[in-house]
């Protein structure tokens, strides 16, 4: 058995502005950059495996929660949220002429328009998630995190989330074989000592 601790990056200025990223490479403000500069992967964390999404958000954050550089896994890439990036949420949700669909009504096959559904994403995060062989801390986005939540749960993007995802935290999946688990009770960063 090995364990998947998964940690979302820090606010970026679209977050703050409730704008949708996807894979839209935008780094940390410099908020987000000095409130993950004073934090820390607690133990055992601090000696396990360090992986990232390629995009520049994620490598920021675990280059400073891990101090040392991740090794970048295309595999964890956010989903693609085709003609949604770069827009607001709000507006999105708003659009009369816009199939938006809260992600509690997704499903595993609903598409953003030109975008990616939660299965091809699960497709991708999975099998590389079966082939890790010691416990490791990946930083990634919240899109990776609610498939992988979801495959270790049993959740189906049908109704309410059994899971709230957070920042600072580490969301721990249980691996072993094709049994999945996620632990309950997330684990907090550290603080780094003055």
């Amino acid at each position: 058995m090995i364990r998947l601790a998964l940690l979302r990056h820090g606010h970026t200025t679209w977050n703050r502005a409730g704008r949708i990223q996807g894979r839209s490479d935008i780094p940390l403000d410099d908020a987000a950059r000095a409130e993950l500069a004073a934090r820390k992967l607690p133990a055992p964390w601090d000696t396990a495996d360090l992986c990232a999404s390629p995009l520049i958000r994620a490598i920021e954050t675990a280059t400073l929660v891990g101090s040392m550089a991740p090794r970048p896994e295309p595999a964890l890439m956010e989903m693609h949220w085709g003609d949604w990036e770069g827009r607001e949420a709000r507006a999105v949700r708003a659009d009369p002429a816009c199939d938006h669909r809260d992600i509690e009504d997704w499903g595993w096959n609903y598409t953003p328009p030109n975008g990616e559904p939660p299965q091809a994403v699960r497709d991708r995060v999975v099998p590389w998630a079966q082939a890790l062989r010691r416990d490791t801390v990946a930083v990634c986005h919240i899109g990776v995190m609610r498939v992988l939540l979801a495959h270790a749960s049993g959740w189906n993007f049908d109704g309410a989330a059994p899971f709230a995802i957070k920042r600072n935290r580490l969301f721990i999946l249980a691996i072993d074989g094709d049994h999945w688990s996620a632990l309950k009770d997330p684990v907090r960063l550290e603080q780094r000592a003055p």
